[in-house]
């Protein structure tokens, strides 16, 4: 009868936890990579992370200069990307909203192209 009631306990534990995560609040952040020409930029890294600087993840801009990071948690984060060692400077506390699509351009220096 223990186990029985052990493994029912377990089970509901493991249920919970899947329904919670599967309504996860969660929104995407697209954007653009653009040179001091407003023309898109090709294959430069674009970094993400929470704003207090934990869990980076990264991605390339496409050939028209964009990015996407999707279904990541609410919350505020910071950006840049870098070309060729050239770096944006960062947007800042850049909110991601629950089931929506955040967009942002960011703009490379004048001296990389």
């Amino acid at each position: 009868m223990r186990r029985l009631a052990s493994i029912f306990l377990l089970s509901a534990i493991v249920m919970i936890s899947a329904a919670a995560n599967a309504g996860e609040a969660v929104g995407t952040l697209s954007g653009t990579l653009v040179d001091s020409h407003g023309h898109p930029v090709a294959d430069a890294a674009v970094i993400i992370q929470t704003s207090d600087g934990l869990h980076p993840h990264a991605t390339h801009t496409d050939a028209n200069g964009h990015f996407e990071f999707d279904r990541f948690s609410i919350g505020q984060y910071d950006l840049r990307a870098s070309y060729y060692s050239v770096f944006t400077d960062w947007m800042r506390r850049v909110l991601i909203r629950s089931g929506k699509t955040t967009q942002v351009t960011l703009h490379l220096p004048a001296a990389v192209r």
